[in-house]
């Protein structure tokens, strides 16, 4: 995997442009399955997020394995994950689509907030919904489910490629929330896929203008030589 910085201007700017802006350049260079779909904000008014992944995998309970006891083991996958986060960056986790328990509730999701992890993004739900919520630590997954993880799940390991909604997703990897959900960006794709989204959003902005202005989408989105004319003047009339 590429070994490409990911600073905090770059962070800022994928910040500032919608994911679905974001689907549209991945899909420009090839890559369809971006969109983590199963995993949505927990509430209307959840904060847009850029950060980092910190991934954490889940697999089928198995019951010499899933016992509370475990949740008391500083190694187990989960408990370590809560702990070893590094401030900033976002805990993915792969649920394997489960919906029928929590992969945190409102305690694990206060320590993360306290820890200053950025979100957390799951396949599954969370318990304890309204009182997550409450900790204001945004968080993106399928809804809310009261049992707990080790009704469905055993922590297998952290910080190695996961699935997450049906996408690949690699500790190093950013991830983009907001109200339409949570897009991956592949890390070594990052900083070029910012630019050319930062920039198709500026144009975009002038194509709303001209279709509020009363011009016919035919010829003007997308594009043709005309209104890229007429961006290029408008560029140079407001820089």
């Amino acid at each position: 995997m590429s070994e490409t910085a990911i600073s905090e201007d770059l962070l800022a700017a994928l910040d500032h442009v919608s994911t679905a802006t974001l689907t549209m350049q991945l899909l420009k260079r090839g890559f369809r399955s971006c969109y983590i779909a199963d995993a949505k904000p927990l509430t209307p008014d959840m904060p847009r997020i850029a950060a980092v992944a910190y991934t954490l995998r889940f697999i089928p309970m198995r019951e010499d394995l899933s016992n509370p006891e475990i949740l008391g083991d500083p190694e187990y996958a989960p408990r370590k994950a809560i702990e070893d986060i590094p401030p900033g960056q976002a805990l993915v986790v792969d649920c394997r689509g489960v919906t029928t328990s929590g992969v945190i509730g409102d305690i694990l999701a206060l320590r993360l907030k306290r820890r200053g992890a950025a979100a957390v993004i799951a396949d599954g739900p969370v318990r304890d919904a309204g009182e997550v919520a409450k900790t204001g630590l945004p968080i993106y997954c399928t809804g809310s489910a009261a049992p707990p993880s080790l009704g469905d799940h055993f922590g297998a390991d952290v910080q190695r490629p996961i699935a997450c909604g049906g996408v690949a997703v690699f500790p190093g990897d950013v991830v983009v929330g907001d109200g339409d959900g949570v897009v991956v960006v592949p890390r070594g794709l990052a900083h070029e896929v910012a630019e050319a989204a930062l920039e198709q959003e500026k144009m975009e902005g002038f194509l709303k203008l001209r279709v509020a202005d009363g011009h016919p989408t035919i010829g003007t989105y997308p594009p043709d030589e005309a209104t890229l004319k007429a961006y290029e003047d408008w560029l140079n009339e407001h820089e």
